[in-house]
């Protein structure tokens, strides 16, 4: 673990108490007198979903407004103390986790719609907006989220910019380097810098926005976003399909490309250790053993266009194609494929890609890591990793997004244990090189040079 710096104060009464003059007693939770809550009330804010990671912050602050939080910061600024901000708490990693006794400066309660307007589809929102709250503010202007994760329920947008959150959606509409058109962010030092720009081309200067975008909270606290929301389909089908080989999903991708052009939305893959994980935790097969046999592997295939007959004419199009093989050749690039007929099947296929993070959480402790590579190297670096890790683990699953080579990969233990770890992250985190490593150590210190935000993620310093 990473050492607390001595440059940064220990949290006292009379910080508390000058915290309480900023907010109403209800927005604090903190074991310093006058407060008087238990440590077990800060454990939900102190440690994450996945209960591995724990830090030991003593107060948690609860703003309303961009206002509170840049008062806030302002004292901790003059008076060094560190601060982790947190939204909904659903990362893998631990990032919104105290590595020691930081206040937590938690933006729940930061949840308005400020604007939206139905013509460019531009939404302005509070960081503390649930991500789902959103997606069903917009249904009935007809408009969706760019963004879709598993987590929708309880992860907030502000965390989902300030850690550059994928998801289910970004082959389509893209990452949120292209889709948050502004924000509006607390400096480490308490200014408010407001750039909730609603326009999508702004050459004015620096793109400043895009250095908070992916950084954790390490740069600034994200109090707004300005998000460009695409228009609601209105067809949407999925596909399953269970492939004879591993090396048969760069083929299935490619040609879904190609018969499905513009209306692909999502192109997810899972390995049938991850099919096998989620029947077990559901207790019920989710398709016929008969058809899909020792298939090694799946995709799951979405659809978002504007007409159902011209979608479904596409998708019996790939279908066709996928039965018959590449290049008209004998051997068929699948060996089942099932597409939702309803509503309700539609869900339950997502359920089963959706699924799967949920089980392995069920099945045991869970070390999850997320690496980009390109897909047909899914399943070698996932079996490397099951190698490295044979006889320590129970299971190694992997799964991703195809669109943007992003693989996860979930080695469940029995436990969570040092040794594993240190066998594991050598392994597994890719070498970042040293001249960008030391540019983002610079622009850290230019935005918060005296260390008090978030500290011990992103970059060492």
């Amino acid at each position: 673990m990473v050492s607390k710096s001595p440059s940064l104060t220990h949290l006292s009464q009379k910080d508390v108490d000058h915290f309480a003059t900023i907010l109403p007693r209800t927005s604090i939770l903190s074991t310093i007198p006058p407060f008087d809550a238990s440590a077990d009330d800060l454990k939900p804010f102190n440690s994450d979903w996945m209960d591995k990671y724990h830090g030991y912050s003593k107060c948690v602050l609860k703003p309303r407004t961009a206002k509170e939080v840049s008062e806030i910061l302002k004292y901790c600024w003059e008076r060094r103390i560190a601060v982790v901000p947190q939204g909904g708490n659903t990362g893998l990693v631990g990032g919104s986790v105290p590595l020691h006794d930081e206040v937590i400066i938690n933006l729940g309660n930061m949840k308005n719609v400020r604007t939206f307007d139905p013509v460019s589809g531009v939404l302005v929102c509070d960081a503390g907006c649930v991500l789902e709250t959103l997606t069903e503010y917009l249904a009935p202007h007809k408009h969706i989220m760019p963004l879709d994760l598993g987590a929708k329920g309880s992860c907030q947008i502000g965390g989902n910019v300030s850690t550059n959150a994928g998801g289910l959606r970004l082959l389509r509409y893209g990452s949120l380097h292209g889709s948050v058109l502004g924000l509006e962010v607390v400096l480490p030092n308490g200014e408010i810098m407001n750039q909730l720009s609603t326009i999508r081309k702004d050459n004015t200067g620096y793109d400043l926005k895009q250095l908070f975008i992916g950084a954790e909270g390490t740069l600034g606290i994200v109090t707004g976003v300005s998000i460009l929301t695409p228009a609601m389909p209105q067809s949407s089908q999925n596909l399953l399909l269970a492939l004879p080989s591993y090396e048969a999903v760069p083929a299935v991708y490619k040609a879904a490309k190609r018969y499905l052009s513009e209306i692909i939305s999502a192109f997810e893959y899972f390995d049938r250790q991850s099919y096998n994980l989620v029947c077990r935790h559901t207790g019920a097969k989710a398709l016929d053993e008969a058809e899909i046999g020792d298939s090694p592997a799946f995709v799951l295939i979405e659809t978002s266009g504007g007409s159902e007959e011209h979608d479904q004419e596409k998708m019996t199009a790939l279908l066709e194609h996928l039965y018959g093989g590449e290049s008209g050749s004998e051997k068929p690039l699948i060996n089942f494929g099932t597409l939702s007929q309803s509503p309700a099947q539609f869900a339950a296929l997502w359920v089963l890609r959706e699924s799967i993070a949920e089980a392995g959480g069920k099945a045991g402790k869970v070390y999850k890591y997320d690496v980009s590579v390109p897909p047909a190297e899914f399943v070698n670096v996932t079996n490397k990793v099951r190698e490295k890790v044979k006889g320590h683990v129970k299971e190694v699953v992997g799964y991703g997004h195809v669109g943007d080579g992003n693989l996860h990969i979930n080695v469940i233990a029995e436990k969570y244990s040092k040794e594993l770890e240190e066998l594991l992250e050598p392994f597994v985190f890719e070498v970042v090189d040293a001249v960008s490593i030391d540019l983002m150590k610079k622009i850290k210190v230019l935005f918060d040079e005296r260390g008090i935000m978030n500290p011990g993620k992103v970059v060492p310093m």
